[in-house]
């Protein structure tokens, strides 16, 4: 009798712990270059790496980037769509995936590429328009029309892409604090103190930081512990580390490029994340490039590289790392699939596991609880 009883308890615990294992992958897409819904949502099981689509959205508009409330309740998204931007709120049912449309509204600048959300506020980056847009929280999840605007203005020396102010993403700081902005057509961080309560002077700025002239900087991370922040430079694929303290101020220590040496072709840095135990940095790189750059974070914030290879695609414009570590998921905005990689927890190196899910652009990845 015992031993049925340790034998069911194992099995009761393996299968406990595959439920736990299994999470959803939300992929926002462009919907103007190919048959795209908009927003799908799949069954990823990390143990195995295998997948199953759960649902969709209808005839969302390009709703490139996405951000989960922490209840995991709602799901909101930019719709990058020129002049006629909006964010958009909507109801989320993990359970079977069901994505339902609450309300949309004008983002307040053209071509939105990042967001951030709390209980209280939604916050998004216009990238053409230059601008910041914040819009309200309703009791039903929906959203506000947008409560305040925040224009940048300024220019860099990169004629082609820097003509103007470009906001490329906003994200909070670990306590919730600031609120960090990172401005590509003026090669700048701006530092907001973020202010939720209030009604329409949400964020106000604490100040900016320069980086290097014409590197462009697109997207950054915070190290685990919250000391350090990792910042990649679109234009000329520079990474920075900066030491950052809890009075929101940032400092540079280290500066490198993500390219190998000798290489000459185009590049694009993109997407940046730090695995799930704080140990490892990813960076991917576009146009010409097309690879994925692994650090090993040391105790003293620097990084040293781990490899760098090819993402088996075209446009790795984002990636996610699942919650438990064990795959690293690569969207290809132009060959139309997301690379599914083995990580190995240790090495921080990744194997390709051969398995690939096939969309129509996929250029946002966020995975959910179930």
């Amino acid at each position: 009798m015992k031993r049925l009883y340790i034998l069911l308890f194992s099995a009761l615990a393996l299968h406990t712990l595959q439920a736990q294992n299994k999470f959803n992958l939300l992929v926002g897409t462009y919907t103007n270059t190919c048959d795209s819904k908009g927003i799908y949502v799949y069954e990823f099981d990390a143990n195995t790496g295998e997948f199953k689509l759960k649902n969709s959205s209808e005839n969302v508009v390009s709703p490139s980037y996405l951000s989960v409330s922490a209840n995991n309740k709602f799901v909101y998204a930019v719709n990058e769509n020129g002049t006629q931007s909006a964010v958009s709120a909507f109801s989320y049912d993990s359970a079977n995936g069901k994505l339902k449309l609450l309300n949309t509204n004008a983002s307040l600048g053209a071509d939105p590429c990042h967001l951030i959300n709390d209980d209280k506020n939604v916050i998004i980056a216009n990238y053409s328009g230059g601008s910041i847009a914040v819009f309200k929280k309703n009791a039903d999840g929906s959203i506000t029309e947008g409560q305040q605007l925040i224009q940048h203005e300024g220019k860099g020396p990169n004629a082609a892409r820097q003509e103007k102010a470009h906001v490329h993403q906003v994200v909070f700081s670990p306590d919730k604090k600031f609120v960090l902005s990172n401005d590509l057509g003026e090669d700048k961080v701006f530092i907001y103190k973020y202010n939720p309560g209030s009604k329409h002077e949400i964020l106000t700025l604490k100040e900016t930081v320069d980086v290097k002239a014409g590197s462009g900087p697109r997207h950054l991370t915070f190290s685990k512990d919250g000391k350090f922040v990792y910042l990649i430079q679109e234009l000329d694929a520079t990474l920075t580390t900066f030491s950052y303290d809890k009075s929101g101020s940032l400092k540079i220590i280290a500066q490198i490029s993500i390219l190998p040496k000798g290489f000459t072709g185009g590049t694009g840095a993109a997407a940046i994340k730090i695995s799930p135990d704080g140990s490892f940095l990813y960076v991917t790189d576009r146009v010409d490039a097309n690879s994925i750059a692994v650090y090993k974070i040391l105790k003293d914030g620097k990084i040293e590289q781990v490899e760098q290879l090819s993402t088996l695609g075209k446009g790795p414009r984002d990636f996610a790392i699942d919650p438990t570590g064990n795959y690293l998921l690569v969207g290809h905005q132009y060959t139309n699939n997301i690379v599914i990689f083995k990580r190995d927890k240790t090495t921080g190196k990744l194997t390709d596991t051969g398995k690939r899910i096939e969309l129509c652009s996929p250029v946002g990845l966020v995975f959910t609880k179930i």
